[in-house]
């Protein structure tokens, strides 16, 4: 403002008064104190005044120039303009100073330059103190800051510093250490909110025990909290006990319930799968407040309601959206035509999904994918691969679930071999992955051809292999019996650029064992040597194994001792094995030489290696040794199983020891065994009193081996 007078020396005083009047009117509307500092400079007359002014009289002297000065309490710098000839009229512009910044509703706005040095102090690291042993307190230093330019913060200050505090604790610290600054600080409910909106973005498990903490402290001091306290603390309990308390604020601090409130609620219900109050609330806000919810909230409450199926609210709440020109997309789309397939309403899920292409939603790749799921619910193998070629022109690339939603589809209607049509279709998108699962899935569903025929078709078109495809066909061959085509893709496999294990090897070894192909077994073992990968435990194991189910004892040795003599040691099963080929041949003495040799290497046999030599003494009737081998195992506190117990059961029966036997059974049932079809064979031939005739064979699941009281 510019302020334009003349008047005499003698009116100086009226001026003051007015400009401070007119000032106070223009400047001072929020009550605020302004203080202005006017400095007036009065040049005194001179002589020479006097003497072109006959009417004047000079003094007899001039007083000093501080004895003429007035004080006043308010004082106003300005600056001289003009003056008159005589000095006695003088014309000054003041210029007040600019008043702090206020919004539109006359609050003072916060002071950015404040809050950004606050939080630069919060937010540097410690730094150690030389002279003590101990770092600086960030909180000591804003102090230290403040008081040195006699600074104090605002509520909105505050809450605009505790925005940057990302860190909780950090941010609590600091809720704590404000109103140690200025004995008139307050917290508002702006601050609190502040604060609670960091706890629920927070993943510490303090936060829900600092939120009460918080809301007992606004108790204590009068705090009224907003809508927004409550919308945070909803968000924040979510799915706890406390959520009936942040609904109880409402009435409490004489709050009313916004849209945003309600969608809240729901959300908080549906976090804890209580779909029935979720949509009583989306009633209440409905009904009472003529509320809605956005397309999210909408799709969150379907999706509960079709998942409970709850078929009727669903639909109800999906004609409300459209009633009230909430447009569904193409994700309600998909949850109505879920909840209608899952049901077995398949005609309604294609009716859906009609309505969908028509209101010009594209479905994306879940929503063919539940369409697909929906066509299959209903065994529409046709119109599945209608849809799936209408997918394909519209180029979603399917994935796992695709295939696999198809594949089970043809599998259960005996439609396998449309699954051509299926690979032709998407043959832009076959890759090795795809292939991979359609061999590991029919290869493990027993379709064995239809799983070679698409390998062989991966094999041509793709010069790089995939290693879960070739393992997943190798075991398939292996499952089948066709030990030769496993060992030809075995020697091949490489030239797409795979690199043989000893898994793959082990898994052909398995097959040639199981059908005592010795000879493929000695060729395959001799090459493995040679180009690699060296054997280990398991190619060991599986090899004594196998020699030994063929009755090749001195193979199946030879084998034990390279064991001995290569990086890999004998374990507990390496021994089982041995002791197994050992015993079933007809060397028990070199079996339990066997046995007492893992002992002195440390190794603790298993109810395996038990069960194993129990049965080899039986069938050689040493029944003594059998027993004592029993009563050792339990002294070594091996628990014996089911097999055990048949084995020694069937000992003493042959061997006529038909009490011994009766008190086995008895501590069979102690121990909380269930008697299977061998226990209770035996026992009838202990009550019939014949011996030896009946016999049942029962495979051992570890070693392949049968363990069990046979002849």
């Amino acid at each position: 403002m510019k302020f334009h007078r003349r008047l005499p020396v003698s009116k100086l005083c009226a001026f003051e008064d007015a400009f401070v009047s007119n000032f106070s009117r223009n400047f001072n509307k929020n009550k605020t104190e302004h203080r202005i500092i006017f400095l007036l400079c009065l040049r005194p007359p001179t002589e020479n005044h006097y003497h072109s002014n006959p009417l004047m009289k000079p003094p007899n002297h001039f007083p000093p120039l501080h004895s003429t000065r007035r004080h006043f309490a308010t004082k106003y710098t300005a600056k001289i303009t003009s003056t008159s000839p005589t000095g006695r009229i003088l014309a000054a512009e003041v210029t007040p100073p600019t008043p702090p910044p206020s919004d539109p509703k006359g609050y003072l706005l916060p002071r950015r330059d404040l809050i950004c040095k606050a939080t630069q102090i919060l937010l540097q690291q410690p730094q150690p103190i030389k002279t003590l042993s101990s770092f600086s307190d960030p909180f000591s230093d804003l102090s230290d800051y403040l008081h040195s330019f006699s600074l104090s913060l605002t509520p909105l200050e505050a809450s605009e510093i505790l925005k940057s505090l990302k860190c909780p604790s950090l941010a609590f610290q600091f809720f704590q250490f404000c109103p140690s600054l200025s004995p008139n600080f307050r917290h508002d409910s702006f601050t609190y909110n502040r604060l609670l909106l960091i706890l629920s973005k927070s993943t510490s498990p303090l936060r829900f025990h600092r939120a009460r903490e918080l809301l007992d402290d606004m108790d204590r001091r009068g705090v009224r909290g907003s809508i927004s306290t409550v919308n945070i603390l909803i968000g924040l309990f979510g799915n706890c006990e406390d959520l009936e308390r942040c609904v109880g604020l409402v009435g409490k601090w004489g709050l009313r319930l916004n849209a945003y409130t309600y969608k809240c609620l729901v959300q908080a219900y549906l976090r804890s799968h209580d779909s029935d109050k979720a949509f009583g609330v989306y009633n209440e806000m409905k009904q009472r407040c003529g509320y809605k919810l956005d397309i999210f909230g909408y799709n969150m409450l379907l999706d509960a309601l079709a998942k409970d199926q709850k078929v009727d609210k669903a639909y109800k709440v999906f004609e409300d959206m459209k009633k009230r020109h909430c447009e569904p997309d193409v994700f309600t789309y998909t949850i109505m035509i879920r909840m209608t397939g899952k049901s077995g309403k398949t005609d309604e899920s294609i009716s859906l999904f009609q309505v969908m292409l028509e209101k010009g939603c594209s479905p994306n790749l879940i929503g063919y994918n539940t369409m697909l799921e929906a066509l299959a619910k209903g065994r529409m193998v046709d119109k599945a691969i209608v849809l799936f070629k209408k997918m394909m022109e519209n180029d979603i690339q399917p994935n796992e679930f695709t295939y696999s939603v198809l594949l089970n589809l043809l599998i259960a209607e005996g439609q396998l071999s449309k699954i051509d049509d299926i690979v032709e279709l998407s043959k832009k998108y076959m890759n090795k992955q795809i292939y991979a699962y359609f061999v590991r899935t029919l290869s493990q569903l027993g379709y064995a051809s239809e799983a070679h025929r698409l390998f062989c078709n991966m094999w041509n078109f793709h010069d790089k292999g995939d290693r879960v495809a070739y393992m997943s066909m190798l075991e398939s061959l292996c499952s089948a019996g066709k030990t030769t085509e496993a060992i030809e893709l075995l020697s091949k496999i490489h030239e797409k650029g795979i690199t043989t294990d000893t898994i793959m090897y082990n898994t052909v070894f398995t097959a040639l064992g199981r059908l005592k192909q010795i000879s493929h077994i000695h060729d395959l073992y001799e090459k493995m040597k040679q180009e690699g990968p060296p054997p280990d435990i398991y190619t060991y194991n599986i090899l004594i194994s196998s020699f030994g189910r063929a009755g090749k004892v001195d193979s199946a040795v030879q084998i034990f001792e390279e064991l001995e003599n290569s990086n890999c040691k004998p374990d507990v099963v390496s021994y089982n094995c041995l002791i197994n080929c050992l015993g079933k041949n007809g060397d028990v003495d070199e079996a339990h030489m066997r046995f007492k040799e893992m002992q002195e290497k440390g190794l603790n046999p298993d109810v395996v290696t038990y069960s194993t030599l129990i049965e080899c003494f039986g069938k050689t009737d040493k029944v003594e040794m059998a027993c004592s081998l029993f009563d050792q195992m339990l002294a070594e506190e091996c628990s014996p199983n089911l097999v055990t117990y048949n084995i020694l059961l069937d000992c003493l029966e042959r061997c006529g020891r038909t009490s011994e036997a009766v008190d086995l059974y008895a501590k069979l049932k102690h121990q909380g065994l269930t008697p299977d079809s061998i226990t209770y064979a035996v026992l009838e031939r202990l009550q019939s009193g014949g011996h030896g005739k009946l016999r049942f064979r029962r495979q051992n699941p570890i070693t392949g081996w049968v363990v069990s009281p046979l002849r």
